[in-house]
Parts: structure tokens; C-alpha cells; sequence
């Protein structure tokens, strides 16, 4: 069998490392090396490729003392310093070229997102920066309403504004992609709507089927129809909550297979929320979702259709909306 190649599209792992020191919650250690779920050295061992969106995420809370855009540069220069000290191991990428560039360099691409628009003020006007920088995804919300939209935890019957609006817009003309994990049923087909109209994929980077597991953060079947009607993608998740109870290789299987019966061959990707949650399926790492790989080929899924799910679809994704 050909080495395997992972797209990942969401974990916290930046999140984690930027804690304040005397931070319970902080993974000791660095990028290449740490006590959470997710480092090149679990990444590279295990696959023979691998692309990862790291997330920036954060509250005044976690961070005493700091301010939305404190947390943000503070993140970004983690993040930034990372990439400098293990050039050797990982690259900084921006388009599908670069990540390609990378890979074939025996590189990790490591692609940046924000989780939650609040790190850039909610403000159209902070996108053109953050794309400047090299984020090339954005949550609109977490778990909190904010000026943009309703969430899945709260308001959750609210959906765009004005401003949200403006700010799905600016981030379809800089080339960023719209991530609607987190955001309420009704600002999802905000962003539905608005990005079959433009003609550009949106994708929801850690989401499973609410149909095979009932929890507000999961996709309906009109949801997950909608996403793959654009081309987008769905991220599996592998936060237990989100998977089922018991939350076994199984019920991870049953969204897969869920998702795929839905016409989603070239849709489901991976979003494996790595340090961002308690893990499914006895996972302990990045490194153990090789079981889900093998698994599904022992099922008798194609090669080609499980290298999708790994790899191509979300490479696809990236590849046709972030070109600059």
C-alpha cells in the first residue's frame, strides 16, 4: 500500500502551546513534539504526506490581561516562530501551490485559520491583514454570538447581519474560506446562499452528521447536501460528543458512510479537532486515525474514495479558493 497523506482541517494545537505557562490546559513542548494530540513528529511518522490547518482560538479569559488582538499576534508569533525554528520540517502555506511545494520537500503544510472572528474584531476591514499574514480560514463564530451571527450554543436562531454579511464577502474576494462549523442553522444558509451565488466553495472544517449523531454542532442531511451542492467540504470530527455514544471506530464509520450515501464522495474530508476536545474512538493522537484509514479499506471502500476523505478533497477545496 502507497504511503498514506492526511489534510487536516482544524486542530487547537497553537492554542494550546500559547497558554500562560502555569496553564493546566497548556501542551508542553513545541511543534515538532508536545503532550497534546498533534506534532510533526506524530504527523510525519505516520503519513507519508500531511497538510494542517492550525487554528487560532482564544478568549480574554484564557489569556488574563489581553485584548482580542493581543491574542492574536500573541498566537500568530507562536505560530510564526515555529515555522521558523523547524524550517526543516514544516512550511508556512498559503495556496494549494505552496502546499504542494512543500510536500514535495518532505515538508508539513501547515495552513492558518481563526476560530472565532471576535481575534479580528468581527471587522471586514481586520480580513485584509489577517490574509496579509497568511490566515486563510475564518470561523465566523465559536460557541458565542457575536456582531456576525448567532452560534449553535447561543442565539442560536440568529443568523448573518449586515456585517456578516460584509465580512462572507471580503473574505471571498481576498480568497479565504468561510468555515461554518460553530454557527447557527440559520447563518448557515446565510453563507449557503451567498456562496452559491459567487460560485466559491465553503466548507464546515470539524462538523459531523447530526442524523447519526443528534448534537446541535453537527450538519443536517440539507446541510451536508448544501455544502457538497458547492463543492465544499465536511470535516469529520473526532470529538466524542460529536460522534455518538459509544463514541467507538464504529460510530465514526457510520458518519462516513452516512455522509458518503448523501452523494458526499468529494466532499467529506478530515477535521479531527485534535487538542481541541476528548477524542473518539481511542484515539490518542494524530498519529492513530491510520486505524480509521485501514478500516474502511477492510470494508471494501475504494482506495481511491478513502485517499479522497484523507487527502484530496480538502486539498481541492484549498487549492481552488485560496490562489494568492
Amino acid at each position: 500500500m502507497n504511503p498514506i497523506c492526511l489534510f487536516d482541517g482544524h486542530c487547537d494545537t497553537v492554542y494550546r502551546g500559547s497558554l500562560p505557562a502555569e496553564d493546566p490546559h497548556r501542551s508542553r513542548g513545541d511543534l515538532v513534539s508536545n503532550s497534546g494530540h498533534l506534532d510533526l513528529n506524530r504527523l510525519q511518522r505516520a503519513y507519508g504526506g500531511s497538510c494542517q490547518f492550525f487554528a487560532l482560538f482564544g478568549y480574554p479569559a484564557d489569556f488574563p490581561g489581553k485584548a482580542a488582538e493581543e491574542i492574536f499576534r500573541l498566537e500568530y508569533g507562536w505560530f510564526a516562530r515555529q515555522m521558523e525554528i523547524h524550517s526543516g520540517r514544516a512550511a508556512h502555506c498559503r495556496t494549494g501551490e505552496e502546499a504542494r511545494q512543500a510536500l514535495s520537500q518532505g515538508k508539513t503544510a501547515a495552513f492558518l485559520s481563526v476560530e472565532g472572528a471576535e481575534l479580528l474584531d468581527c471587522d471586514p476591514a481586520r480580513l485584509e491583514e489577517a490574509h496579509r499574514l497568511g490566515v486563510r480560514a475564518v470561523n465566523l463564530t465559536w460557541n458565542y454570538a457575536n456582531p456576525l451571527s448567532g452560534s449553535n450554543a447561543e442565539e442560536p436562531g440568529r443568523g448573518l447581519t449586515a456585517r456578516g454579511r460584509a465580512f462572507v464577502a471580503e473574505m471571498q474576494r481576498l480568497g479565504m474560506l468561510v468555515d461554518v462549523s460553530h454557527l447557527s442553522d440559520p447563518g448557515f444558509w446565510d453563507v449557503a446562499e451567498l456562496a452559491e451565488r459567487a460560485g466559491i466553495p465553503f466548507f464546515a472544517s470539524h462538523s459531523n452528521a447530526r442524523a447519526v449523531c443528534p448534537h446541535k454542532r453537527n450538519l443536517t442531511d440539507e446541510q451536508i447536501t448544501a455544502i457538497i451542492k458547492v463543492q465544499g467540504t465536511v470535516g469529520l470530527n473526532l470529538c466524542a460528543s460529536f460522534v455518538g455514544e459509544p463514541p467507538t471506530l464504529d460510530a465514526l464509520i457510520a458518519h462516513v458512510e452516512h455522509i458518503w450515501a448523501l452523494g458526499g464522495a468529494d466532499s467529506l474530508a478530515v477535521g479531527g479537532d485534535w487538542d481541541g476536545c476528548d477524542l473518539a474512538a481511542g484515539l490518542t493522537g494524530v498519529d492513530g486515525l491510520t486505524a480509521l484509514y485501514e478500516e474502511l479499506l477492510r470494508r471494501n471502500h475504494s482506495e481511491t474514495l478513502v485517499r479522497a476523505l484523507f487527502f484530496e478533497n480538502l486539498m481541492r477545496v484549498v487549492s481552488e479558493v485560496c490562489t494568492m
